[in-house]
């Protein structure tokens, strides 16, 4: 049995909560205690992260941040990329969507009334109305969708790329006796099966995992916190994976150091070995082809084949006391080296962008090139 397959082996962890567990809940270190971060360290040279086919060069100032700001403000949350190039993220401050070109220009922005706490963010394919009525269907075309978590106003939103929403989805119903205390429903995460089954992830609450119709109606719930191999803890983030037919749900168990892979009906299948190293604290997973990535919040991004075997780690940081601390100010941010990876998307180029954890808001674009 190899560390990395997939195994239906009982976790040997604690249920607890995950230290990094809540939308705007961040851990300061005690007065007098700052942590050991390394200085700064920007280079003209560039700067290589990775292996053979799988290098990238690190950019981290390809993005034009909008006027007035010096730094992009606080990031918690996800990151999109749609067919045009276009980069989608959630923000703290002012508008909870921005939108950038793939040169780094802000081109749009939208939703001043989510506010803080807009945490997923997916992206997907359904009808939308046609404002242009051209080759429409009853008003509507097959485009691209984005799917929102909002933790603190405990819904899932579905909207247009421009911001139009086209469906609220509110916590479960009370009888489903999941939520005794209704304020612990945090969600964190949306999925979309090819059939239009939507997956809710409550990540930042109780660690379930629901699932609604195509319309929104609440089916049912499977996972929630605890140490049995189908149980959670902190399911943060969620990807939708067919391969030969088969339709199956990613979880990044972010509380067990592991993917797990669910039915679409809720059964466990398996997960990758939480005690091989291979992932330490894993908040988000995407697949582009073959190559999977997956956003750690301890300090690094790994590159997984369609087994979830690892091809590499990208920018592992060195520095301990730096990873997963959301208080590393930009003077001690250093090229070749994350703090606390949030959420990571390939793009259809191959590009990799990564939205680390931080007070100040750091994006860190990677861009392929293989080495001879």
């Amino acid at each position: 049995m190899t560390p990395l397959q997939l195994l239906c082996v009982p976790l040997l962890l604690a249920a607890a909560h995950d230290p990094h567990d809540g939308a705007g809940h961040h851990h300061h270190p005690a007065d007098g205690q700052e942590p050991r971060f390394a200085p700064a360290v920007y280079s003209d040279e560039p700067v290589y992260v990775g292996e053979g086919a799988h290098r990238y060069r690190w950019e981290s100032r390809w993005l034009q941040l909008p006027e007035g700001r010096e730094w992009l403000g606080s990031t918690h949350g996800c990151i999109v990329v749609d067919r045009a190039g276009r980069v989608y993220l959630s923000a703290e401050e002012g508008a909870a969507v921005l939108v950038f070109d793939a040169d780094g220009a802000l081109v749009d922005s939208f939703g001043e009334e989510w506010g803080a706490g807009l945490h997923g963010l997916s992206i997907g394919v359904d009808w939308v109305p046609d404002r242009e009525m051209i080759v429409s269907k009853e008003g509507r075309v097959r485009g691209e969708v984005l799917w929102l978590a909002h933790t603190a106003r405990q819904e899932v939103i579905k909207t247009t790329l421009g911001g139009e929403v086209l469906m609220t989805i509110p916590p479960p119903p009370a009888e489903a006796g999941l939520y005794p205390d209704p304020g612990s429903y945090k969600p964190t995460s949306v999925a979309v099966a090819p059939d239009g089954t939507i997956f809710v992830a409550d990540g930042y609450g109780l660690s379930w995992i629901h699932r609604y119709d195509a319309e929104g109606n609440y089916l049912d719930s499977f996972g929630g916190r605890g140490k049995r191999p189908e149980q959670l803890g902190t399911p943060h983030g969620l990807w939708i994976e067919t391969r030969d037919g088969r339709t199956t749900l990613l979880v990044a168990d972010r509380g067990h150091s592991r993917i797990a892979r669910f039915s679409t009906t809720g059964e466990y299948i398996g997960c990758t070995d939480p005690d091989s190293g291979l992932l330490r604290r894993p908040c988000h997973l995407q697949f582009e082809g073959d190559v999977g990535v997956v956003a750690d919040l301890a300090g690094r991004v790994t590159l997984l084949d369609r087994d979830l075997n690892l091809i590499c780690h990208l920018g592992d940081n060195p520095v301990e006391s730096e990873r997963a601390q959301f208080d590393v100010t930009p003077d001690h941010w250093r090229e070749g080296a994350f703090i606390a990876p949030h959420c990571a998307r390939i793009a259809s180029g191959g590009e990799i962008y990564v939205m680390d954890w931080n007070v100040a808001g750091r994006l860190t674009r990677l861009v392929p090139d293989p080495a001879d």
